[in-house]
This record gives C-alpha cells, structure tokens and sequence, in this order.
C-alpha cells in the first residue's frame, strides 16, 4: 500500500482563513490541508486524511471523510448576502472559516435580519460554497444584553431552560421533597446508615452572592490536642436517581454555567438553592469525609460515609474574615482551628511541590440593565484559602479511599479521577527560552521536565514586579489542562498522587458519581465492571463540557470588559505587553485586564522586525524594542463589541 493510501483518522484544525493542519504522527510536521480540500470539515470534527504530496513546500493532506461531527448547532447572526440574494448565518464560533446559508423551519417560519440565532446544520454539497442549515430558535436582536448571554451559552450548548420532564420532577420535588428529606433524616440516623451531626458545630464560607451552598465544615475538639474535622458536602445523589429525567439532563449538562450576570445550573432551583443546599437553620442530608487531625493537620484517622448536618452559621468569605482579624466574634474558636490547620496543611503541600499561582480573577460589576459599570479583581483572603484546603484534604482523601476499595475488589477504573498531567517538555522548553528573555531563569531538566518547587521558586520572584501577572500567566498556559479520567494520572499542579472531585455535586456531574461510589462502599453494596465501564464515557463527556462552560464564562467577561471600554475610545491606559506577534502587539490593560491589539502600523513611523526567538519588535531606523512584558501606554480607538476586539494605538509615538 502506497503512503497515499493509508487513512489516517483524527481532530483537524482549521484557521479562521480555511487552511486545515492534520497531525498524524508526532514525530512529524502537521499535514497542510489547503481550503479546497477540507471536505466540509469544521474545526475539530474527526476525519480520515489521506497524503496528497507536498502542497507550498510542506506535506499535503486531503479530507476524505468527515467521521464525526464536533457540533451540529450554531449561533450566529443572520445577515443578508446581496451578491446571492441569500440569508446568511454569520457564526459567532470565532474558529468558524465559513457562514451558513439560513433556512427557515416549522419554529421558525421568519427569518429575522440582525437577529441572533440558533441554527442547525444541514449539509454541505460537494459543488456549494457555503453550508446550510434550519434555524430552529430565534434568541433575539444582536447587541441586546439578554440576546447575547443567551447566545454565549446556547453556542456551547447550554440552556436554562429545563426539558418538560426535568419540571415535572422539579414539581413533585417541591411539593414532596421537604418531607421526603425529614423522613430520610429520621430513617437515615435510626437504621445506623446516616451519622448525626446536629449537635457539632457546623458552617459554611462561600461568596457574599452565592444562592447554593454544597461545603460545610465542622469543628469539635477531641482530649489529647486532637481536633475532629467534618468536610459535609451536600448529598445530591439521594434526590437525584440514576435513570431519572434530572440525572439524565445533569449528565448531559454535566456542570453549571457561570455567564457574568447569571448561573445557569446544572440541577433544578428546587434541587440546587434548597433541598440540597447547606442553608443555615436546616437539617440537611450531606455525604461527608471526617478527619481526626492533630495540631500539625496531620491526619490521625478518617471515616467517609452519609450524614444529617445542621449548619449554625452561613458566613461570606468577607465575614468570616473579619472575625479572625478582629480575634472575636462568633465561632471564632472553631475559625482558628481550621485556619491554623489549614495554614499547615498547606506550607505541606507547597513544600511538595504543590504549584501557588494565586492569580486574581476579574469581576465585572453591572447595573440593573446589565451593563458594565466596572472591572474588579477578586481579591483572595485566609478564609478563601482555608476552605480550598479543606476542601482539597478531603478530594484526595476521597480518591485515595476509592482507590483502595477498588483495588480490593479487582475492580478497575475504581473511580472518576481528576487528572492533571506533568507539562508538555516543548512547552516548558519554549517557557523557559521566553523567560531568560526577560531575564529569569528556569531550571528543566535535558527531558524538558519541571520541577513544582521551582515554578514557585520562579512565582516568588516575581511577586510584586511589573511582569508579574503576565510571567503568572505565560507558566499557567505551559501548564497541561486537567481532565476527568478513570485511569488515575495524579495531579502535576496540586501534586497528589491521587485526587477526585468530591466537593460540588451540586455544579458537576463527576462529583455526584464520586458520591454514588462513596456510597457504594461504605453501605457495602457491589459494584459492576459494566458500572465502571460506563464511567470512561461520563469522564470524556465531563471534559468536553467543562471546557464549553469555561469558554461561554470567559466569553461572557471579555464581551462586558469591551462593552465597559467602549465608550472610553481616545482615553490612555497603562498595560503591559502580553504577546507579540509580525503584526503588532497585544497589550493587557491593568485595571481592567482586557486585552486588544496595537496593529504595527500604529507603532510608529519605522519599519518594525520581529524577533521570534526573543520575543521583540525591533525598529530598523529607530532600534526602539517592545518586548513582552514590558509596561505600555496605550490609547484605545477602537471597540468592536460584536466581536469583542479592542484595537490601540501607542498613546506617545515615537
């Protein structure tokens, strides 16, 4: 069989030009797959390749079938194409190279210009330019705020409406399930299966606006200098059946959404704000890890199974705080326990190689109209911390404990791990090469291999200095992603060598199958290899949503965070140089930590040289550089909110 023959099967990526790449073996360059031979291919799909020869100098490839598609829905807004007296879709997907020709459908007779839509594809003829497809939901005119965040979750396939089955469970829930709850919590402690927390001091720390409530701590001092530390977490798998109309939207949600303005949740209100909720002043049914601790935080002894808890006190991260700064106040014995805990739980891990990066989110302040009024970053305090250590105490106590049970059952795949693999070397290689440039070094090894301690070594160092943030982020992005797997990998950034999801069953589907496990074992109740099986699919599909969510939350931020600079076009912002590129430069503004572009016709009256390897521009005339990282003054003049693209110019030409 001649090379020309063989198939190769797998992802193509295609730039928003229309040139596909193929990669078919890692040891060798990408396939180039010029457009007219992309064989109706979108960005992502799986396909066969063939080779083609060499195509421009490089290894060509051809399309020769489209296996399976990525997605079949779109959003877009609809726009008239005058030249072929067409109705277009033009795609919001940035990574889309083509529009769709828009047809009407039995819900959508009309075909409204300048209005977004959810549209699906059809086909796409071998002899037409363009693909086509029916518009099946009309979400509203473009621009409009509530257009928008609609379209941003719709795009990735995520919607707050609920099928009729899911409301109808919703609805007996909340006719039936405050009293379904009192009779399990009654049940639950006679037969022995539930322990009774009621009587320990128990709270919870979230947000100052969070509406669910999944984590409660609670705090008892045992003789000796021991403290018992309970790590509840809501039990969601006792309302949410497998086979259920819920259980099967939340598998196919499989997180909640978090847009800038709204949650879209993975569970029903009734579900995800009440039954389930560790509101204050509620029996409520949880799923807990309880710790014996010594004053180090070392764990003595550890017990995992179902409980009934009763939380004394909701505080906000900002209250809470505000007690141990103050040293008085309510339950401030019990919040310098876990504190002081915490505190030691944490220099342990570090010290492992745990990685610190501790970047600050961004925060999009909107009035009542929805409209942006102004960009902050959250700012992480003791109370933040103590809860994530906690919370990270019992996720790898959890996963060390179901990997035990599996073990001794021969069972494999024995739960859904939360994987996060060692770093690519060429990425760490390239890493290390940006950030001598900048004049800080990196210790790898000859394998392109990293040490954790060092990256923090690396943290430190730039704690406080200009480039900070950007040094934070460059690491970050070298960093691999994380995934839901049943094959455990351990946790490179956390550096655990075993880690799950256990915390949030309320906004993701793999912690409610951890729950189920937990369950399994600890009421002794056998577990299939076919139920494992099906946990290698659930894991996949965990992932794949997961990275859709994020995409539509951080979609969400850079719409608002252009929308809020818009009407400042012609004012100067201070920045710093985040990337740089043949065709200018990317700046991020500090305040509000947007980002945009100084095109290289705006730098200046000099022919600019970019060089690559030490990441510059380079004035021939002028020898002026601007080099990643370095601080900017920009002046913005251009806002193109569609699109979310913010152009700049340099505030003070040379």
């Amino acid at each position: 069989m001649s090379d020309t023959d063989t198939a190769y099967e797998g992802p193509i990526t295609v730039t928003k030009t229309g040139k596909g790449f193929f990669s078919y073996d890692e040891n060798e360059e990408d396939l180039y797959i010029p457009a007219e031979h992309l064989g109706g291919a979108f960005p992502g799909d799986i396909v066969k390749v063939v080779k083609t020869g060499r195509i421009d100098a490089r290894e060509g490839g051809k399309v020769i079938e489209v296996v399976t598609r990525t997605r079949e829905l779109f959003v877009g807004k609809l726009v008239k194409n005058e030249q072929d007296d067409l109705i277009m879709l033009s795609p919001d997907w940035k990574k889309m190279y083509v529009p769709f020709v828009a047809k009407p459908s039995e819900k959508v007779p009309e075909l409204p210009l300048d209005h977004k839509v959810l549209l699906r594809f059809k086909g796409w003829a071998a002899n037409q330019p363009y693909p086509w497809g029916v518009v099946e939901e009309v979400i509203g005119k473009a621009g409009v705020h509530e257009t928008e965040m609609r379209a941003l979750a719709l795009g990735q396939g995520f919607s707050a409406d609920f099928p009729p089955g899911v409301v109808a469970n919703a609805k007996e829930l909340e006719q039936n399930g405050a009293a379904q709850l009192a009779q399990e919590v009654e049940d639950g402690i006679k037969a022995g299966r539930r322990k009774d927390f009621r009587g320990t001091t128990t709270f919870t720390i979230d947000p100052h606006d969070a509406k669910d409530f999944d984590d409660a701590i609670s705090v008892k001092e045992l003789p000796n200098g021991l403290y018992e530390i309970g790590v509840h977490i809501a039990d969601v798998s006792f309302f949410v059946k497998p086979g259920t109309d819920i259980d099967r939207e939340a598998r196919n949600r499989a997180t909640s959404v978090y847009l800038v303005d709204r949650t879209i949740p993975m569970l029903p209100h009734i579900l995800s704000t009440d039954l389930c909720s560790l509101n204050p002043d509620r029996d409520r049914l949880s799923v807990s890890a309880v710790f014996v601790m010594d004053a180090n935080g070392e764990i003595k002894e550890r017990w995992f199974g179902e409980t009934v808890i009763h939380s004394d006190k909701r505080f906000t991260y900002e209250e809470a705080q505000g007690v141990l700064d103050a040293g008085e106040g309510i339950l401030i014995k019990e919040l310098t326990i876990i504190r002081d805990l915490a505190r030691k739980i944490r220099i342990r891990r570090v010290a492992s190689g745990a990685i610190e990066f501790d970047t600050p989110e961004v925060k999009v302040l909107l009035n009542d109209a929805g409209a942006p009024i102004d960009v902050v970053l959250k700012i992480r305090q003791d109370t933040n911390l103590l809860i994530e250590d906690f919370m990270l105490t019992a996720n790898v106590a959890v996963a060390e404990y179901l990997t035990e049970q599996a073990k001794k059952a021969n069972l494999a795949g024995g739960t859904i791990y939360r994987v996060h693999d060692s770093p690519d070397p060429d990425r760490i290689t390239n890493l290390a090469q940006f950030l001598k440039v900048l004049g800080y070094e990196l210790p790898i090894s000859p394998t392109g291999k990293v040490k954790g301690t060092d990256i923090n070594k690396l943290i430190a160092q730039v704690k406080g200095k200009p480039e900070e943030y950007l040094i934070k982020m460059s690491t970050l992005r070298s960093m691999s992603k994380a995934v839901y797997a049943t094959k455990n990998g351990g946790h490179y950034g956390l550096a655990f060598e075993h880690y799950t999801h256990f915390t949030s069953p309320i906004r993701r589907y793999p912690d409610l199958l951890v729950h189920r496990m937990v369950k399994h074992w600890s009421e002794h109740e056998p577990v299939s290899q076919k139920d494992m099986d099906e946990f290698d699919r659930l894991a996949q599909h965990s992932s794949e949503r997961e990275v859709g969510a994020a995409e539509a939350e951080r979609d969400s931020i850079k719409l608002k965070q252009v929308e809020y600079l818009a009407p400042k076009i012609g004012e100067v912002f201070d920045g710093v140089i985040s990337g740089v590129t043949e065709r200018g430069l990317f700046v991020e503004l500090n305040h509000s930590r947007a980002d945009g572009m100084v095109r290289i016709a705006n730098l200046g009256n000099d022919y600019f040289t970019h060089d690559e390897k030490r990441y510059r521009l380079v004035g021939e005339r002028t020898k002026k550089e601007y080099r990643l990282g370095d601080p900017i003054k920009v002046r913005l003049i251009a806002a193109r909110i569609e699109v979310r693209e913010l152009d700049f110019e340099l505030a003070e030409k040379e």
